[in-house]
Parts: structure tokens; sequence; C-alpha cells
């Protein structure tokens, strides 16, 4: 495949996860109890990391959160969006820039996942602290563990077991490389 083929490609998986970021909380938001608790803009930004690099999975990551604030008011743009915007841009980058380098095994598809998962949270709690720091409301400790892990319980949970069931599927079609 040339680079020219391989960037076309990127290109149109990327849109397809940007529209995927885009629809399924649609769905998901039909489930009031953990509708917003499944993380659904997540699952397509950190497969287009797995599937496109780093750098595309950035930079669906990024306009994800704010296209879809923009457009249909949700997430609110300040705080929600923006500090949604670096954390997933962070999952983007960091689950393609690890796959890329580590073993295509199970084990590599998980600590590509879950680097990318802890990194994206870490920098959400860091931009949510700065954003709050001009507002009124105050972002402590105990609600970024809230925002970052307890209230996303089911969404780790899926994105633990739906992520690497993809790319595994995906790597047997032979779709994306099975061999570093």
């Amino acid at each position: 495949m040339t680079n020219t083929d391989r960037s076309a490609k990127n290109l149109v998986v990327a849109a397809l996860m940007l529209a995927l970021a885009y629809v399924l909380p649609n769905f998901t938001g039909n489930i009031p109890q953990i509708g917003s608790m499944l993380l659904p803009m997540h699952l397509p930004v950190l497969l287009c990391g797995f599937l496109c690099g780093g750098v595309w999975g950035a930079v669906v990551g990024f306009v994800a959160p704010l296209l879809r604030s923009v457009l249909v008011g949700m997430p609110p743009m300040f705080p929600t969006a923006i500090s949604m915007a670096f954390e997933m841009a962070v999952y983007g980058l960091v689950s393609g820039a690890l796959y890329r380098r580590l073993p295509k095994s199970l084990g590599g598809i998980y600590a590509s996942l879950i680097g990318a998962m802890l990194a994206g949270r870490v920098v959400w709690g860091i931009v949510r602290a700065l954003l709050t720091l001009t507002g009124n409301t105050q972002f402590s400790f105990a609600a970024f563990i809230a925002g970052a892990f307890t209230s996303a319980i089911p969404g780790i949970i899926l994105q633990l077991v739906a992520i690497p069931v993809v790319v595994v599927a995906l790597q047997k079609a032979r779709l994306i490389p099975q061999t570093a």
C-alpha cells in the first residue's frame, strides 16, 4: 500500500470514527440510568488510534466533543467539552502510539488501551482543574476520582471488553497489522 493509499484509508476511517463519536451518544442517551456512564464517544476515538495511528486518533478525539457541543449542545462547551477534547485527544494519540510500538498480541492491545485510558483521564483531570480555576466552582481530588473512575465504571468495562475484541477481529481479517 502506498503512502497516498494509506493516507486516504486513514482519512476515511477517521471520518467514520468521528461520525460514530457524534451519533453513538444518541443511542446510549436513551438509557437514562447509565447512558452517559457508557462513555460512547470514547470507543470510536480509541479505535481510531488503533486503526489509523496516534495523530489521526488525536485529531478525531479533539474534534469530536467540540463538534458535538457546537451542533447539539451536548456536552456543554465549558468546561465539559473542552476538557473532554484534551482527554480524548490523548486517548487517540496514546492508543495509536503504543499500539504501533508494542507487540500486536492481546497483552500489547491491553497495554495500549489501558495506557491510553489512564493518560487521558489524568489529562482530563488537569484540564478540568485548570478550567475551574477561572470560574466559581472548585475541582477537588474527590471530584476527579468520581468523574474519571467511579461514575465511569460501566464505560471502562465496555472499553476493556469491546476494544480488544474489535482490534483482534480486525487483525484476523488482516485489516490492521498483526505483527510489529
